[in-house]
């Protein structure tokens, strides 16, 4: 008698799956945030750059086409350019602009490096109150002082020159410029400082050649700024000075416009001459100023 064994039934996989991949939800959100960011980029970039290009193309057209003809002119003439040269005595103003902007960039730039070094790296007696009230002054106001200001030049025969106008510049840009370059300053590390002591370096000599090349960005913002306050500044100019020959070229040019008629293609023409050098700063000076500006952003 004979049995046949049961059969054994051979295992059943699971029936296949197609893996499901995630939605890349986050992928095309991060696209959608950056197209609408350069966007926004470009829209402000066009709006912003719109008057500098309308100021250029109105400096190159005839004077009848200023308002009554096309955006872009159909016909480009430099005779602005010439007129300005010659009619606003051009080279003589734009050499006082220099001459005050950068002696009082320079001044200004000595000055505030070396007081925000003191304030922030050395003790002596006095400190904080001496730094309050150099900030007390950034609470007034330009007009509330420009009468007692006109007063004190002409007591000390200071009108109408330029010395006396470098003199204002300097005496109203120094707090803030201090106050930026403490900040820098106190950003650098103590260690520095007392190692240069042990080597037997003075204190000059620390300022001069370990502090002041870590503060170059600070320097250069201050240098940027200094230098397009100073150059666009027309009321001290305007109120300190009347002598045409040591006029700068901002209220020369605000005397282009007339009462009831401006010569546009004079006054643009004029304008794009004197924003060459800012232009001309910004594009050497903007690496450390950029990095001026984003110092201390990120704090390890």
């Amino acid at each position: 008698m004979s049995t046949d064994a049961p059969a054994t039934a051979a295992p059943v996989s699971p029936p296949a799956t197609t893996p499901i991949r995630p939605v890349q939800y986050g992928r095309g959100r991060r696209t959608l945030t950056r197209s609408a960011g350069y966007l926004t980029l470009v829209v402000v970039s066009a709006v912003t750059v719109f008057p500098f290009l309308w100021m250029i193309a109105t400096s190159l057209r005839p004077s009848n086409t200023v308002f009554g003809g096309p955006l872009v002119p159909r016909t480009l003439t430099p005779d602005a350019y010439r007129r300005a040269w010659i009619q606003l005595d051009y080279p003589a103003h734009f050499w006082n602009s220099v001459y005050v902007t950068t002696a009082t960039v320079v001044i200004v730039v000595v000055l505030a490096t070396l007081g925000g070094y003191a304030f922030a790296k050395l003790q002596f007696a006095g400190r904080q109150v001496i730094y309050v009230v150099l900030l007390s002054t950034l609470m007034l106001p330009i007009t509330a002082i420009i009468i007692p200001l006109f007063l004190e030049m002409r007591t000390l025969n200071l009108l109408n020159t330029r010395q006396g106008l470098i003199l204002v510049y300097v005496g109203g840009a120094l707090p803030f410029a201090m106050f930026l370059m403490r900040a820098f300053f106190e950003t650098l590390p103590d260690e520095l400082i007392q190692a240069a002591r042990v080597d037997g370096a003075g204190e000059f000599r620390i300022f001069a050649r370990v502090m002041l090349p870590l503060a170059a960005p600070g320097v250069a913002t201050v240098v940027i700024f200094q230098f397009l306050s100073t150059w666009n500044e027309f009321l001290l100019a305007q109120t300190f000075i009347s002598a045409p020959q040591y006029l700068p070229l901002q209220p020369v040019l605000f005397g282009v416009v007339g009462q009831h008629r401006t010569d546009w293609p004079l006054l643009t023409a004029a304008l794009t001459m004197s924003v060459i050098p800012i232009i001309a700063v910004y594009v050497r000076m903007q690496r450390r100023f950029v990095a001026g500006l984003t110092l201390g952003a990120v704090k390890d």
